[in-house]
Parts: C-alpha cells; structure tokens; sequence
C-alpha cells in the first residue's frame, strides 16, 4: 500500500464525543451567527434570481419563523412538511422546526399527490410548507389530510387555505429561546424509497449529524480548509442533499451554493466556475453526464475543485479516471443510506482510492460483511454490508436511526442482534475495502453464476456509444436468467443491430461470457429515484 496510507491510524484515534444536549439548529447556524460577515448561503435559480445570506441572516429569519409557528400550536414532535426545493425558505424552515424541538419532513418537490399523501399521513403532519411547484400537487389531497392544520406558502404559492409565508414572519420577533433537546431527541423523519411495500419513514435524531461528520470530513480530503465553498444538485429532501451537503457544510460554518433548477451539464459547471465551488456532491449519473457532454471541461470552464464525493451507484472505472484527468480530483466514493448514512468511503488524501471500490469504513463506525445468519464471512465472500450499534471505541454509533415510523415490524427486521443491515451485497478484501456487487434484490444468478449488475453496466458505459446502461434478470428456460441490458445512448449514435453486436463484443472482451448481455434494448432515460438511483425493479417488471 502507499506510503501516505494513514487509515489504520486514523481509524484506532477515532472517538465520539457526543455532548448531552445537541440541537442540529444551533449547531448549523446559531453558533456562527454572532459573526455578521460569515456567509452561508448564495443561492440563485434558473430564471437569473440570486441571492445571499449570512448565518446571522438565517438566524433571524429562523427565530420569526419559530414564533410564527408556535403561534399556530407548533411544539415539541409535531411532524413539519417541507415539500421544497433548493430555496432559502427550505433551510429557515428546518432551522426553526428543530428550534421548537418538532421533527421535519423533508418531502421532494417532485412527488405526485399519491406519493405525498401517504408520507403526509403517516408522519401526521401539521404543517406544510409548499411552493408553485408542490402546491398544485397538495391541493387535492387538502381535505383528506384532517392532521394537516395549516400549509404555508413560498415564492407565490397561493390558494384559499394557503397562508402566504411573507405574511407569517411580518410582525414575528426576531428572538426565540430554542427548545433544549438531546443528540437523541428525534429531528427528522425521512422517508426511504425501498424496493418493495410502501416506504419506510426513517426516524432520526439530532446526534445523526454528529454521526455523518467523519465521513464527511474525510470524503472530501480533511474538511474544512480556507476557501472552500460547497455546491451539490442532491435535492435537499433527501439524505444525499440534507446530509452529505447543506447540514454538514453550515455546520462547519462554510458556505453552500444552493440552485433551484433543473440539473444540466451545462449549468452545473458555469456554478461551479462562477462562484469557485471547491467542494461539491456529484452523484455517478451527474457526473456521467459531465463527461458526454464536456469530455475536456476546463478548456472551457474554469473549474478548480479540490474535493468531490460521489454517491448512489457504482462510479465505475472509467468515470473515476476521467475526472481525475479532465476535472483535476479524485472523486471520493462514499457509500451509506438513510438510516445510517456515511459509514464507508475513500479519503484519497488520507488512504489510497481504488477504483470501483466503495471504500474502507469510516472512522467510528464498525462495519462488516455478514451472511443470513448474521455472521462476518470470510474476505472476498459477499454478503450483507451491516453496521453495527456499538463503534470500535465502545460507544453507542451517534449515526444510527432511531427506527421506522409507525413500523416497529419493519425496525426489527433491519437488524441481526447488533448489527443493522444495509441490504447491499459487497465483498470485503484483505485491506478491509468493500467492492459493491448490488442491491440484495438486483443481485440475480446465470447458470448458477452470482451477478451483481453494477460491473457489467460500467463495463458498458466505457463504450463511447453508451451515456448510461442499468442491467437487470431476463428469465431463462435453460439458465434461470440471462443478462438484460437497457442503453441509453450518448449523443451522435443510433440504434441498430451493429451496436447491439458491438456493445456484446465489448463486454466480452472485458468480462466474464456469462457477463455478456443477451438482450440489449435501447431507452430514451432510466427510471430515476429522485435520490438518483436507477429503479432496476421497473426494468425487471418490463
């Protein structure tokens, strides 16, 4: 191993410190807000609107917005909906629900009303905050929310049960004694997308931000250092955005690009340029995306970043070396989920970075590679990536879920006595690096050949016909399975037989014959999470 592997050490030096009392508002914004000059948020959207606040701007506007909603009955676990977009109301609105010790509700602004309905009944909202966009999607479901006393409006959102936001913070003074609560008082409720049932609302408390700080630090190569400036197109209402993003930038008292608008190559690398992001959270599609359409970004861009995660899929090996050469940085990948987020990763200042891997565990977290019966496997043997409770320095994880929402049944099958299992099959080499196979529930045999479908779509996104490619099962007679390729193509190419033959060969060069797709059938886009996962199971149901 390199010379500047400083893992092992870093590892056994680790301790959590986790205080009594923990509130995630003040730590993100109200031990800096005393400093009027620090900033904290630019913030600009597509129709050319900017903005910028300072910590102590937040602060302010904070501490109206929790008297104005404890003017409406608001107070400790009551459930806030915030079903918004990269705005600044989006973070003032977390900012005063954890004053009043209530539990947010981060909702994207992309859900339809059915996926809104269930997750604003069974968190038993309150309130909601909408905007133009949200709204036409709430309005039908008003009268079937009888939990939701009140809605309020950003940007212009209007309808006859809408209070405008403007008009709640008009006349609310600008100081509030928050709530006192604990690390493990709860926060948030955010719910998972899953692959089966209805979602699951993870329940998490405060000290869950204190959980997602080392891999924080360490993925983007010792955060924070002078300069740094934070921007990522994860939408804010999921993990991805929330804590791999805007709660852990403020909390350092950094500042955080936000942008409302759709993402673009384009786009992302003029932000980038124009407000000298340095840090950013660019999940594998983004960044495959980057590559299609600017294979040499900064002969046009001035972009100089110094540290990038990625997260959600496999990167791949060619996406990995690309943005080493074209962007100047080694992409850090990161892996986790929402009910113990950041828990393995690469630190390439600290630890070699392979490419493919998913990285070595964190500092503070103990991670293994289980089987069905809740046991480690032998190294380089796949099995259930799990974390477990206790951290290797004999305390309580701080990462951890409190549990599932109304879902006991569900809280229990996510664990084997200690360990909490992730559902994503790796293995784990001598070196103690984890190299991702798949979902547990993408993973699917070939003639008795386990196949986990990331490899094989890498492998094909190397090909400079293909902008992304998700595989999944097809059924067989003779084999149980064969390998199903869905493309999606770069631009400039077509489709045919000839790419067909072509894509095959390619992989066949590369991989194993079982690996080798099929079938190949070419699409216009993947179906997405708005997490920005590939949906293989509405592949699988094609």
């Amino acid at each position: 191993m390199s010379a500047r592997d400083r893992y092992a050490e870093l590892h056994a030096a680790w301790r959590w410190e986790v205080p009594e009392e923990f509130n995630i508002a003040h730590a993100a914004c109200g031990r800096w807000a005393a400093d009027r000059t620090r900033f904290a948020l630019y913030w600009e959207d597509e129709s050319g609107a900017t903005a910028a606040y300072t910590f102590w701007d937040l602060e302010q506007q904070a501490n109206r917005l929790a008297n104005a909603l404890a003017a409406l009955g608001v107070g400790r676990g009551d459930s806030v909906a915030l079903i918004l977009p990269q705005r600044p109301e989006t973070v003032v609105a977390h900012l005063a629900t954890y004053k009043l010790g209530a539990v947010a509700v981060p909702l994207s602004f992309l859900f339809g009303p059915d996926a809104l309905e269930f997750r604003l009944a069974d968190s038993a909202a309150k309130v909601a905050f909408v905007d133009p966009q949200s709204l036409p999607n709430l309005a039908p479901l008003r009268a079937r929310l009888p939990a939701l006393a009140h809605v309020i409006g950003v940007a212009g959102a209007g309808e006859s049960f809408v209070t405008p936001y403007e008009r709640l913070l008009e006349r609310a003074a600008r100081r509030f004694t928050p709530v006192a609560t604990k690390p493990t008082d709860p926060a948030l409720i955010i719910y998972t997308s899953g692959t089966t049932g209805p979602p699951k609302g993870a329940l998490m408390p405060h000290s869950c931000l204190i959980g997602n700080l080392p891999g924080f630090v360490y993925s983007h190569d010792g955060y924070p250092q002078p300069g740094d400036v934070f921007w990522s197109p994860a939408d804010w209402a999921w993990t991805g955005g929330l804590m791999d993003a805007l709660l852990p930038t403020l909390y350092f008292g950094q500042p955080i690009v936000g942008f409302r608008g759709r993402f673009d190559p384009e786009r992302a690398l003029d932000l980038i340029e124009r407000y000298q992001v340095r840090n950013s959270f660019l999940f594998p599609t983004a960044l495959k995306m980057i590559m299609k359409a600017f294979p040499e970004p900064r002969a046009r861009f001035d972009a100089n970043l110094r540290s990038v995660m990625s997260a959600g899929e496999s990167l791949g090996t060619t996406v990995f070396e690309w943005s080493r050469a074209a962007l100047g940085v080694t992409v850090n990948e990161m892996f986790g989920q929402t009910e113990m987020n950041y828990i393995v990763g690469n630190s390439q200042a600290h630890w070699p970075a392979l490419p493919g891997s998913m990285g070595r565990p964190y500092p503070g977290h103990r991670i293994a590679v289980i089987g069905d019966d809740g046991q480690e496997v032998a190294r380089g043997e796949p099995g259930d990536v799990a974390v477990n409770r206790i951290a290797p320095d004999g305390t309580p994880d701080p990462v951890f879920f409190l549990g599932y929402h109304n879902n006991p049944e569900g809280t229990r099958k996510k664990f084997s006595g200690q360990w909490c299992r992730t559902g994503d099959v790796a293995t784990m080499d001598a070196e103690g690096y984890l190299w991702y196979q798949g979902r547990a529930d993408d993973v699917f045999k070939v003639a008795g050949y386990r196949i986990g479908p990331s490899e094989i779509e890498n492998c094909l996104v190397r090909h400079p016909a293909v902008a992304n490619a998700a595989v999944v099962p097809a059924p067989d007679e003779t084999r149980g399975n064969v390998v199903k390729a869905f493309v999606v193509l770069a631009p400039g190419h077509a489709a045919s037989g000839q790419l067909v033959e072509a894509l095959q060969a390619h992989v066949r060069g590369t991989l194993a014959p079982y690996e080798v797709p099929k079938f190949v059938e070419f699409v216009d886009a993947l179906p997405m999470t708005t997490t920005g996962k590939v949906q293989r199971r509405l592949l699988r149901g094609r």
